[in-house]
C-alpha cells in the first residue's frame, strides 16, 4: 500500500538511536548552489591515511526532507600524521565538537578500546569538497583507529545523492551517488580507487521497503518510534563509494514460480503490483542477459542478490547502477531490445567489482561494457535490434568528425563521447585482430586480477596482451599497450591509400591523417602515425571469415607488400571495418570493385558491411580531394541492384550532401534524374506499408520516398498532392496533420505558392492544444524546401520585417537555419542587401539573431558567384557588421575554400552525369 507524506501523518521528529543526537538542519529541496564544486583532480586526498572500512547508520525525517547519520570509519595510518582528510559536500552539516576517535588495539584486536585521541578540530578547505580533522597528537604509521562522525543533510528532489521522487501519489526515497556524490550523502574517501567493505543500517516506515547493495540481515523496532523499523544489512564486499546504494519506496517483490532462476545472484524485481502482469518477458530477459555475461566472463558477481526496481517515473536520463541494486524507469525497462540492460548489468563486473582508478579511465571502463553489450546483443538476436546500424552509425560519425579541421571546436561536451566511441571501435578491432577466444580470456585474467580492485588502462591493455602472446595470436615483438595508444594519441584517424603496381605484383601502402574538411592545413600531421592492422582480401580467394591481419603497419609512413594478385585482380583492404579507417586505392583497383559489384555474384561474394564500406570510403575520401568524383559515382553505381539495406544506410547521406554541394549549379537538375535512376526501382519494389513490418523496411521506404520526392520523382509527387489536398479539404485543418508528414517537403518545394501559403496559415494559425513538435516540423518545411524566391521572400517579410506576433525569436532562428540548405540563400542575402538598414536597426539589441542572420546569409556559398556577391555586400557595409564582422569575414574565407572545391569537382560530376543519362 502506497504513503502519502502529509504534516499530520509524523508528530515527531526522528532521534538517533546509536548514543547521538539529531543536528537540525536546513531544507533544501531543490537546486544544490555548492553543486559547482565538483569534484576533479585538484580534490584528490592525501594517502597517509587510509580507510579500511565504513559502518554507517541513517536517520531520515521523511516529512522534512533532511536527514541525520553516524559513521564510523576505520583507518590504517600510511605515514605519520596529525590529520585526517576526507571528501564531504558543502551542504553536509558536521559538528566538530561531536567528532571522535579511538586507536584499536592491535594486540588483541580491540576495537571498542578506551584510547581515545583528542581531536582539535574541523575544517574545509575553501571552494573544494574536502573536510580535515585536526588531531592533538601525530599518529603513527601503522596504527589503526576508529573515527566517528555525527553529520546531517538533505534529501534532494533533483536525483542526485540521497534524492526523493514520486509515482502516482506516492513518495519514494533513493540514492545517485555516481560519480562523486556519495560525499553529499555521509563522509567519506570519495574516490574510485579506495574500495572497502560497508556495514549499512536504516531507519524506515514500516508500510514501506528498504533495498540495499546487499540482502537485509535483520529488522528491529525502533526504539522511540512505534510506526519505524531500524533495516540492518548484510556487509557488503570491498566496493567504492559510487557504487553504495539504496532503495525506499512502497514497490512488491515480484513473484512469478513458473521462472526457475539460479542460486547465485538471486535476481528479484520490484514494481507496482498493477505492472506485474507486464513483467514475465523482462525478468526472463534479465536472467537470460545475466546468464550470457556470466558465460562470457566466466564467473558470477561476489553477491547473493541483485534486486531491479521498475520505477513509474525515475527522472535520470539513464539507470541507477548502484551494485547489486539496478534502478531502471518503468518506460526504459520494458523497452524492447537487450541492449539497455546488458549494458546495465555489465556494470556489475566492470565498473563495480572491477573499478578504474580515476575517472579520466571511466571511458574506457564504458567502452569495454558499449562494446561487449553490442558483441553479446549481436550473438543473440543476429542483430535485429541494431537494424545494421552497429557499427556504422558510430563509426561514420566518428569520421566526419575527426576529419574536421577542428574536431569538437562547437560542441565541447561531445570530445568525451567521440573518445569513448573510439575506444569501442578499438575494442572491436582487437577482438578480431587478436581472435575472439584470446581477446575474451584476457578479459577474463583481468577481471579475475583485479576483482575487488581498481585498475588504470595499461593493465587492461597488459591482459590483453599478455593472453595474445601466449596464444600466438599477436606476434612477439608487437605490444596491444603500444599499438593502441597510437590510436589514442590525437583526436584523429588515419587513412591507407594503396598503389599497386600490376606489372610486379606488389602494392606501396601509406598511411596519413584522414582530413575532409578543407583546407588541410593541420598542424604536425605529418608526426601523426598509426600502429595499423592490414586485413586483406583477394578477388582470387576471398574470405572474409578471418581477422588475422596479413601485417600491420608498425608506425611507419610506408610499407611495401608482395605477392599481390594477377592484374586483372581486385584487393580489398580492411574489409568489415575492422579497423576504424578509410581506404583509398588506384582508379584501376576501384574500376574493377566498382564492375565486380555490379554483378550479381559479386554482391552474393562481398558481405553488406564490406560493400557499404566501399561505398562510404569512396564518396569520402572524393569530398576530401583524394579520390577523384567520376571513380566515387562509379561506386555507386551497383546501388541500383542493391537490396540490403546496410549498404543502403550510407547512400542517402551522400545523396544528401553532393546534392547540397551542387545545388546552386545548373547540374543539379541532372543530379536529380541520377537520383531518380538510383531509387526508383528499390521504391517501386518496396511492398506497402503494413502494420507490423522490420524496422529497416520503414525506415529505407520513408528515406527513399522522401528522396525520391524531392528529385521530382512523379509517382511520389503526385502522391504528396492527394495528401495534401485531403488536408486541404477538411472541415478543420487547423486540427489535423498529414499522418505522413515527409509529403510536405516536396509540396512546399514542387507545389503552388497557394499550397505554401496554405502551409504558412497553419502555422500562424496552430492550436495550443496541438504538439509543438509538429509545428516546428512544419514551419522548418515551409522555410528549407522551396527554390521559388517569392516563398522565401514572402516568408521573411512576413516573420522577419513585419514581426509578426505569431512568430518568436526562436521560430527565427528556426528559419534561417533552415534557408541555409539549398539554394535558398540567395534569396536571403537579397532580403539582407534589400533591408540593410531596417534589419540593422531591428536587431540593435539582439546581437545573437542579428549574428545568426549574418552568418546565414553569407556563410554558406559554394561558388564564385556567391563569393562576389557576399564581397560586395561587405564593401558596401563596411563598418555596419557590427558584432557580425568576425563572421562575415569567416564566411568569406569558408567560401573560397569551397569554390575552389567546386571549380574542381562539378566539371567532373557533370561529364559523368552527361555520360550516365545519355547511357540509360
Amino acid at each position: 500500500m502506497g504513503i502519502k507524506w502529509h504534516a499530520h501523518c509524523i508528530l515527531h521528529l526522528l532521534f538517533f538511536i546509536l548514543n547521538f543526537q539529531t543536528n537540525n538542519a536546513a531544507v533544501k529541496r531543490s537546486i544544490d548552489m555548492s553543486a559547482a564544486y565538483s569534484l576533479n583532480t585538484d580534490d584528490r586526498l592525501p594517502k597517509s591515511v587510509l580507510p579500511i572500512s565504513y559502518e554507517i547508520h541513517l536517520e531520515p525525517n521523511y516529512e522534512e526532507c533532511t536527514f541525520s547519520g553516524l559513521i564510523k570509519i576505520k583507518l590504517s595510518w600510511a605515514a605519520d600524521s596529525k590529520k585526517i582528510s576526507l571528501h564531504a559536500h558543502h551542504d553536509l552539516n558536521i559538528n566538530d565538537r561531536k567528532i571522535k576517535m579511538h586507536k584499536i588495539n592491535q594486540k588483541y584486536g580491540d576495537e571498542n578500546s578506551t584510547d581515545y585521541v583528542a581531536v582539535l578540530r574541523g575544517s574545509r578547505i575553501p571552494k573544494k569538497n574536502i573536510y580535515v580533522v585536526y588531531l592533538k597528537e601525530t599518529i603513527m604509521q601503522g596504527t589503526e583507529c576508529i573515527l566517528e562522525i555525527p553529520f546531517d543533510g538533505n534529501i534532494w528532489s533533483s536525483a542526485e545523492g540521497f534524492f526523493t521522487g514520486s509515482y502516482e501519489n506516492t513518495t519514494y526515497f533513493a540514492t545517485n551517488l555516481r560519480l562523486n556524490n556519495a560525499h553529499r550523502l555521509f563522509p567519506c574517501f570519495d574516490e574510485p580507487g579506495f574500495k572497502v567493505p560497508f556495514i549499512f543500517s536504516i531507519t524506515r516506515p514500516k508500510e514501506l521497503v528498504a533495498l540495499f547493495n546487499t540482502p537485509l540481515n535483520q529488522s528491529t523496532e525502533h526504539p522511540k518510534l512505534n510506526e519505524y523499523v531500524i533495516d540492518f544489512f548484510e556487509k557488503t564486499p570491498p566496493m567504492s563509494t559510487f557504487t553504495f546504494g539504496f532503495f525506499i519506496s512502497a514497490l512488491q517483490l515480484y513473484k512469478n514460480t513458473n521462472i526457475t532462476t539460479f542460486s547465485q545472484p538471486i535476481i528479484q524485481m520490484w514494481t507496482l503490483k498493477d505492472d506485474e502482469n507486464q513483467l514475465e518477458e523482462t525478468y526472463i530477459k534479465i536472467v537470460t542477459i545475466y546468464n550470457k555475461i556470466k558465460h562470457y566472463f566466466g564467473t558470477h558477481i561476489p553477491l547473493s542478490k541483485i534486486d531491479v526496481v521498475c520505477i513509474p517515473d525515475l527522472p535520470l536520463a539513464r539507470p541507477v547502477d548502484n551494485w547489486g541494486l539496478l534502478l531502471f524507469g518503468k518506460r526504459d525497462l520494458l523497452r524492447k531490445g537487450l541492449y539497455d540492460i546488458t549494458h546495465e548489468l555489465i556494470y556489475q563486473w566492470l565498473g563495480s567489482w572491477v573499478t578504474p582508478n580515476w575517472w579520466n579511465d571511466a571511458h574506457l571502463n564504458k567502452a569495454i561494457a558499449s562494446f561487449l553489450a553490442s558483441d553479446i546483443v549481436l550473438e543473440m538476436d543476429g542483430g535485429v535490434e541494431f537494424n545494421g546500424k552497429y557499427p556504422m552509425t558510430t563509426l561514420y560519425s566518428l569520421y566526419y568528425e575527426f576529419s574536421k579541421r577542428y574536431p569538437h571546436s562547437r560542441i565541447t561536451g561531445m570530445k568525451q563521447e567521440t573518445i569513448s566511441h573510439k575506444t569501442e571501435l578499438v575494442l572491436r578491432m582487437l577482438n578480431f585482430t587478436l581472435s575472439k577466444k584470446s581477446f575474451q580470456i584476457g578479459i577474463r585474467n583481468f577481471i579475475l586480477e583485479y576483482q575487488y580492485k581498481t585498475f588504470c588502462g595499461d593493465d587492461f591493455w597488459e591482459s590483453l596482451n599478455s593472453q595474445s602472446l601466449k596464444d600466438g595470436t599477436l606476434k612477439p615483438h608487437l605490444n596491444v599497450g603500444v599499438i593502441v595508444n597510437t590510436w589514442f594519441a590525437y583526436h584523429r584517424l588515419p587513412v591507407v591509400k594503396v598503389l599497386r603496381d600490376y606489372t610486379e605484383k606488389t602494392a606501396i601502402l601509406q598511411q596519413k591523417v584522414y582530413l575532409r574538411e578543407r583546407p588541410h592545413d593541420v598542424p604536425e600531421q605529418e608526426k601523426m602515425l598509426w600502429w595499423i592492422p592490414i586485413l586483406l582480401n583477394r578477388q582470387d580467394g576471398l574470405n572474409f571469415s578471418s581477422g588475422c591481419p596479413y601485417l600491420w603497419m608498425e608506425n611507419k609512413k610506408q610499407i611495401n607488400i608482395q605477392n599481390m594478385p594477377e592484374k586483372d585482380q581486385f584487393i580489398i583492404i580492411n574489409y568489415e571495418e575492422i579497423a576504424p579507417f578509410p581506404v583509398n586505392y588506384d582508379n584501376k583497383n576501384w574500376k574493377m570493385l566498382s564492375d565486380f559489384l555490379q554483378t550479381d555474384n559479386g554482391r552474393k561474394q562481398i558481405p553488406p558491411y564490406t560493400r557499404a564500406k566501399l561505398l562510404h570510403d569512396a564518396w569520402n575520401l572524393a569530398f576530401a580531394g583524394d579520390l577523384s568524383f567520376s571513380a566515387a559515382l562509379n561506386m555507386t553505381l551497383f546501388i541500383k541492384y542493391e537490396r540490403n539495406h546496410i549498404v543502403w544506410n550510407p547512400v542517402f547521406t551522400f545523396i544528401d550532401q553532393i546534392g547540397r554541394h551542387i545545388d546552386e549549379s545548373e547540374v543539379h537538375a541532372k543530379f536529380e534524374s541520377y537520383v531518380i535512376f538510383l531509387l526508383a526501382p528499390f521504391y517501386e519494389e518496396l511492398d506497402e506499408e503494413v502494420s507490423i513490418e522490420d524496422n529497416w523496411k520503414t525506415d529505407i521506404r520513408t528515406l527513399t520516398k522522401r528522396f525520391l520526392c524531392l528529385a521530382g520523382y512523379k509517382p511520389c509527387i503526385n502522391e504528396s498532392e492527394q495528401i495534401f489536398e485531403i488536408w486541404q479539404n477538411t472541415t478543420n485543418p487547423n486540427h489535423e496533420y498529414p499522418e505522413a508528414s515527409h509529403y510536405l517537403c516536396p509540396i512546399f518545394k514542387w507545389g503552388s505558392l497557394e499550397k505554401w501559403q496554405f502551409g504558412l496559415e497553419r502555422v500562424m494559425q496552430f492550436p495550443k492544444s496541438r504538439k509543438l513538435s509538429e509545428r516546428t516540423h512544419l514551419l522548418k518545411a515551409l522555410a528549407g524546401c522551396p527554390t521559388q524566391p517569392e516563398k522565401i521572400e514572402r516568408l521573411l517579410k512576413i516573420t522577419i520585417l513585419e514581426d509578426h506576433s505569431n512568430f518568436t525569436d526562436n521560430d527565427k532562428f528556426l528559419i534561417l537555419t533552415s534557408l541555409t540548405s539549398g539554394s535558398s540563400h540567395y534569396s536571403l542575402l537579397n532580403f539582407v542587401s534589400t533591408n540593410w538598414m531596417t534589419l540593422r536597426q531591428k536587431f540593435k539589441n539582439k546581437t545573437n539573431l542579428w549574428d545568426h542572420l549574418i552568418g546565414s546569409a553569407t556563410g554558406f556559398f559554394l561558388t564564385q558567384k556567391g563569393y562576389n556577391m557576399v564581397y560586395k555586400l561587405i564593401e558596401e557595409r563596411a563598418g555596419e557588421f557590427d558584432s557580425a564582422q568576425h563572421i562575415v569575414e569567416k564566411s568569406l574565407r569558408n567560401i573560397k575554400e569551397e569554390t575552389k572545391w567546386s571549380e574542381e569537382n562539378i566539371p567532373v560530376i557533370e561529364k559523368w552525369l552527361d555520360h550516365l543519362l545519355a547511357n540509360i
